[in-house]
């Protein structure tokens, strides 16, 4: 038994670098759903399609217990990627910089270990693997096309470089912040850098804005509101010599509560407009929204802290503050059914430290094992089972 699961848990690792090496961006990814489901008809699980890219398999689905859905997400970044490792990415401009590689071989490794287990479980099981989680709203379409017909309760996780390993965060409530987008359109009147007295320069606008928006949160909001609005991007690239007409600015919110975000969205827009025109520049801004926070439902939270408690010890709760202020479209499941979704902690003696969506992020390939085993309880197998089969 010891020898199958490592095996299986070899397995694992080998695919997980495997599709590493292959990234594709939300709603393309056609290779990685080929390989995922080949990898279910090996072990001789059925599946089936939902949406394009999309795939449910389900186990027991006689059994009469309580059916639960584990989910794992399987797109990756438009990101290059640095690290130098023998799996390194084989695509330009492509990289699994979030772990959704590792998190599509963890479940993976669940389905081919439950199904050989089969018979012990209490209810059935669904696997839900997942596209366009990076900003696709993969989620929302799955729920549309009836992923969770059937299904009573619904789990999920996401390796956390900034979390040590062995400790995971799983709150009642919030887990993860709400966001959303902007993007600002500068108009102004271009020419030659040596008469800027003729031109008005977007550019020194966009500066001007960006230092502005620090204020948004530090001094029109509430200090109990947790938020975030960053400015990510700002494309205003020209010749040495030229002041150009335009410019695009782009960036992110985050927030706890989405009450607040229509007060966060007016501010962006009053606050780009009204300093834009001060350099005789004209601003337009357009609010993109994305994912509401992720809300644990108590029932399910408090089993998968026992799961977690189980697999990592009674130290295994992080002291992180939540919600952590980075999204998942994870979102969209809870407010359809019951769930929980966990963040378990990936920085091991001082290596995989990089934040997700860095170029030198690295999956941690010892959370195999350790995220089988936790969907293994959350499935219902016994403690002394896993404690005897999986050890």
């Amino acid at each position: 038994m010891h020898e199958r699961w490592q095996t299986l848990l070899n397995q694992a690792v080998d695919l997980r670098r495997e599709l590493h090496q292959t990234p594709e961006l939300a709603w393309e990814e056609q290779s990685t759903t080929a390989r995922i489901r080949q990898e279910l008809d090996a072990a001789a699980i059925t599946w089936r399609a939902c949406t394009d890219t999309g795939t449910l398999a389900t186990l027991a689905g006689q059994a009469t217990g309580e059916h639960i859905a584990l989910r794992g997400d399987i797109d990756g970044l438009p990101i290059q990627e640095q690290l130098d490792v023998a799996w390194k990415s084989n695509t330009p401009q492509r990289m699994h910089a979030c772990g959704h590689d590792g998190h599509t071989a963890a479940l993976l490794a669940t389905a081919r270990w439950l199904k050989q287990h089969e018979e012990h479980l209490p209810g059935p099981v669904t696997l839900v693997f997942q596209p366009a989680e990076e900003g696709g709203h993969g989620a929302r379409e799955m729920v549309a096309a009836g992923a969770l017909t059937g299904i009573n309760t619904i789990y999920g996780w996401h390796n956390w470089p900034a979390i040590e390993y062995g400790q995971a965060v799983c709150p009642d409530g919030a887990v993860m912040a709400g966001n959303g987008t902007f993007v600002i359109e500068l108009q102004g009147r271009g020419g030659h850098a040596s008469q800027p007295e003729l031109c008005r320069d977007p550019l020194l606008a966009a500066s001007a804005i960006n230092v502005s928006m620090q204020q948004i949160v530090a001094r029109r909001l509430p200090p109990q509101s947790a938020a975030v609005v960053s400015i990510t991007s700002i494309d205003g690239h020209s010749a040495p010599t030229v002041i150009r007409d335009q410019v695009t600015m782009e960036g992110s919110i985050r927030l706890a509560d989405m009450a607040d975000l229509e007060l966060i969205n007016d501010l962006i827009t009053h606050t780009a407009e009204s300093v834009a025109s001060t350099y005789g520049v004209s601003a337009s801004v357009i609010h993109v929204p994305r994912y509401q926070p992720t809300r644990n439902h108590p029932g399910p939270a408090a089993i998968m802290r026992n799961a977690l408690a189980a697999e990592f010890g009674t130290q295994w709760q992080a002291p992180a503050r939540t919600p952590i202020m980075a999204s998942e479209d994870f979102s969209y499941y809870l407010e359809a059914l019951p769930g929980a979704f966990a963040l378990i902690g990936a920085q091991q003696a001082g290596d995989h430290t990089e934040p997700c969506h860095s170029p030198r992020y690295s999956f941690n390939d010892s959370l195999l094992a350790r995220v089988v085993r936790i969907y293994s309880r959350l499935a219902g197998l016994s403690e002394e089972y896993i404690q005897n089969s999986m050890h």
